[in-house]
């Protein structure tokens, strides 16, 4: 494995910077066309948030023994079969020789309100792990090695996804894990869970304030999570597939 550690601590802050800008160009697009979205969607919709994670991750596929894979990025091509439902659509895609070596799901949430989508983001996060692995299972891939199944979610810090929430239980008891804990904490327990239970290779969370912007400032909240531990078994899973196919 030959994971450039110092070119990565680079680009992940410039990949942070180009999260919120993106975000702030559609919505200055969006106001000069006359045509805003409520709230934050304004932000969601350009639909290039996640591109300078996207470029990250293609280089690290290519810096590890594949540097001539298929690295899927455009809507076309970025489609694998499901067991539950015929197909899913991934964020990146990357195959060699006819097999599949990695699929990552790239996910963000932004205030003010973050109690929308936290139940919406685990549902999807654990739906479409299940789906995959059942299809793999049943051989919708051929025989090949397990791939690389990944889920990155990119979170505001901010006071509100910070503040402790209380939940409401009125039969049995929550796990005391979530008792109290913010919304950040909560990702945080996700990915944990996601990964032990062999649902992804790996699930990392990035917080990151809209200040970042122009700083790129990013952090995490266990090293579990952390985006360099993601980007590490991803350069492992990497080069040991390459070892294989080649």
């Amino acid at each position: 494995m030959s994971l450039d550690l110092a070119n990565y601590e680079v680009k992940t802050p410039e990949a942070v910077k180009a999260f919120w800008q993106s975000r702030e160009d559609a919505k200055k697009k969006q106001l000069e066309s006359g045509k805003v979205d409520q709230g934050e969607r304004a932000g969601v919709t350009g639909g290039k948030n996640m591109d300078g994670f996207t470029d990250l991750i293609a280089d690290i596929v290519r810096k590890n023994g594949l540097s001539h894979a298929q690295i899927h990025q455009q809507k076309a091509a970025l489609t694998l079969p499901g067991y539950f439902r015929p197909t899913k659509l991934w964020d990146i895609i990357v195959m060699h020789k006819g097999q599949l070596i990695a699929a990552i799901e790239l996910k963000s949430q932004v205030g003010p309100s973050f109690g929308n989508n936290f139940n919406n983001r685990t549902e999807e996060a654990i739906g479409t792990a299940h789906c995959l692995w059942t299809a793999y299972r049943e051989g919708a891939f051929g025989k090949q090695p397990r791939p690389f199944i990944g889920w990155l979610m990119v979170v505001e810090d901010a006071p509100g996804s910070r503040t402790p929430v209380r939940d409401k239980s009125p039969h049995f008891p929550t796990f005391k894990e979530f008792n109290g804990a913010s919304y950040l904490s909560r990702y945080d327990i996700l990915c944990q869970r996601l990964m032990q239970e062999q649902l992804y290779s790996s699930a990392a969370l990035i917080a990151s304030p809209r200040e970042a912007v122009g700083s790129g400032e990013n952090g995490s909240l266990s090293d579990l999570t952390s985006f360099k531990t993601f980007v590490t078994s991803l350069a492992g899973h990497v080069a040991t597939m390459a070892a294989q196919l080649e």
